[in-house]
């Protein structure tokens, strides 16, 4: 089986690029998809009204965003509640589809969690900062929330050295897949 795992940036395009890349060819893992599903469960979400002292339910959401812009350890306690589950899963999924020639896994902070050892190739998927910016807003986000999840990941520079291959993902969607397909092929 060869794993290969798709990494990069807030907003560069890592979903969009595992979507094309995994189509017809392996089941896809996604941390992100991984985490959505952490918050619509009951238990976690009292976990975290404990953990973070949240009074309010409904949308609380919004109210620990705004916890994790304020205090730089709120986001260290969040990542410590999330990364182990996260982790199980992808384990989990990896096992699952052992019998599988091909399979691909999006983890936003592959690098920064040290998993490299865990693919066979790594994709990094790289964006320039203003387009991640705008992607990041007119999916909903905020501006200040985007400055501080990118400033507390690693640089990109830092991140190349670990990846097999960097698609820069500044145009069109089409250019993206022919990069993807060529990586493919």
């Amino acid at each position: 089986m060869i794993k290969i795992g798709i990494t990069g940036s807030i907003a560069s395009g890592k979903t969009t690029a595992s979507k094309i890349i995994s189509l017809k060819r392996g089941p896809l893992f996604s941390a992100d998809d991984c985490v959505k599903k952490l918050y619509k469960s009951k238990k976690f979400n009292k976990i975290i009204l404990k953990k973070f002292n949240i009074k309010i339910k409904n949308n609380f959401k919004s109210e620990l965003k705004k916890r994790l812009i304020k205090k730089k350890e709120n986001l260290k306690k969040l990542t410590k509640l999330i990364h182990p589950v996260v982790r199980k899963k992808m384990f989990d999924f990896i096992k699952k589809n052992k019998s599988k020639n091909i399979i691909f896994l999006e983890i936003p902070l592959l690098i920064e969690s040290k998993l490299m050892k865990y693919f066979d190739l790594i994709i990094f998927i790289k964006s320039n900062k203003s387009l991640r910016l705008k992607r990041y807003i007119s999916n909903g986000g905020d501006k200040r929330l985007f400055s501080y999840l990118d400033d507390h990941q690693m640089k990109d520079s830092k991140k190349l050295k670990y990846c097999d291959y960097v698609v820069v993902n500044n145009k069109s969607l089409s250019v993206l897949k022919s990069k993807l397909l060529n990586i493919i092929e």
